[in-house]
């Protein structure tokens, strides 16, 4: 695709990275069969090809900000696009770069503007979310049951003895995960200790909230300040950083591309990113091979947006599951999202909705016992549209490998 991009722009990191995925798409439309908001709307504007165009015509000058706007947030980031198209357009930054450039040109409505100030300052505080948990949980008896299933507390397990000359990673608390379901890296913890590694806590937003809801300076100073934090950790003690939420581990891997436009956070950020890693990832270096495998049960396991698509990291999981017992039901659809996109699901509910009743429905299929998954904001959506169990998967794993069975 040809664009005519102003001299200006393409000087900047911004501007090359749009350049590149604007040159690189033809057209062929292939993205528009796996986009779920195309799937549900039929709407050339509402997948990936239309908003490519649309896009172009923004950052040339030529677009009205209402129209590109109604589109771009319709858009779920799932980038489900970038795995199917053969010309290996990355739609996931040209579509940041485009919403960073529209609140620049067009800012949002003022209520717009303090509806998400507050979700960020909302989700993004672990004390917070903990509060109106509490709350929740207090008010349970008023509450729809999908609500109900949200709040309702997980049994925390008991902890596991950290081995003796062991390896350590930092693990990565998050905001949401950590004040409505901790128990999900006590889980890790768990199993991380049976493979010979020890955690240590590492607290801070990784910044996704702050610049999915159009305040990009904002996440830049909390990944400047989680690099402060994290960084001299990391390279003392020769360490990885571990997400259990796919969600966050996707966006601490993009530190780099971030802070590229920063010449004194750019070179950190790159070292940075080279020592993340998912869950997933830390597992099988650590060899889940030498973990009991006493799982039982079905069990079906959606993929995460953030982990099939963002990191690559299809089939991972699934493989992890099956080594360690479970039998793992067939999926249709197994690529497409499901709602849930960090804030998404806030933003655009009857999207959001739409999408989760359509992944349920193929994730239910084949009757499995329980729900696996590796986010926290999948798991939240999936669990207030079903009564089957939804799990993050390192809780199964923690389960399959107790020494008992």
């Amino acid at each position: 695709m040809q664009s005519r991009l102003p001299q200006e722009f393409l000087n900047t990191p911004a501007g090359q990275r749009a350049n590149a995925a604007l040159s690189n798409c033809v057209h062929c439309g292939f993205c528009n069969a796996t986009c779920p908001t195309y799937l549900l709307l039929g709407n050339e504007l509402d997948g990936p090809r239309g908003r490519i165009y649309l896009i172009k015509q923004l950052l040339e000058g030529e677009s009205d900000g209402d129209r590109s706007r109604l589109h771009l947030d319709r858009c779920l980031t799932c980038r489900n696009c970038e795995t199917t198209c053969p010309s290996g357009v990355r739609y996931g930054q040209l579509v940041d770069v485009a919403r960073e450039h529209l609140d620049r040109v067009a800012p949002r409505p003022l209520w717009q503007r303090l509806r998400n100030a507050l979700l960020v300052h909302g989700l993004g505080s672990p004390r917070l979310v903990s509060l109106v948990t509490t709350l929740g949980r207090l008010a349970s008896p008023l509450l729809p049951a999908g609500m109900n299933r949200q709040l309702r507390r997980q049994p925390a397990p008991p902890p596991e003895p950290a081995p003796a000359g062991a390896g350590r990673v930092l693990l990565h608390d998050g905001c949401v995960q950590s004040a409505m379901s901790p128990e999900i890296n006590q889980h890790a913890q768990r199993v991380l200790a049976r493979l010979n590694t020890d955690c240590e806590g590492a607290a801070g937003c990784c910044g996704a909230l702050a610049y999915h809801t159009g305040d990009p300076e904002r996440a830049r100073r909390q990944a400047r300040a989680n690099l402060g934090h994290w960084l001299p950790r990391i390279e003392h003690g020769d360490l990885r950083l571990v997400s259990t939420a796919s969600g966050c581990g996707v966006f601490l891997k993009s530190y780099a591309e971030l802070l590229e436009d920063d010449s004194t956070y750019r070179e950190p950020a790159r070292r940075f990113v080279a020592a993340v890693r998912d869950l997933s990832e830390a597992v099988l270096e650590a060899d889940p091979a030498r973990l009991p495998a006493n799982g039982k049960g079905r069990v079906a396991f959606q993929s995460s947006c953030t982990l099939q698509h963002g990191m690559g990291l299809g089939g991972k999981v699934e493989g992890i599951l099956e080594a360690a017992g479970y039998e793992l039901v067939p999926v249709a659809e197994a690529h497409l999202c499901c709602g849930s996109a960090g804030s998404y699901s806030l933003l655009q509910p009857a999207l959001a909705g739409q999408l989760r009743e359509r992944k349920l429905r193929n994730l239910e299929q084949a009757g499995p016992e329980r729900i696996a998954t590796a986010n926290i904001g999948c798991l939240m959506h999936l669990r207030s549209g079903t009564a089957t169990p939804v799990q993050h998967w390192i809780t199964l794993l923690d389960e399959a490998s107790a020494a008992d069975g």
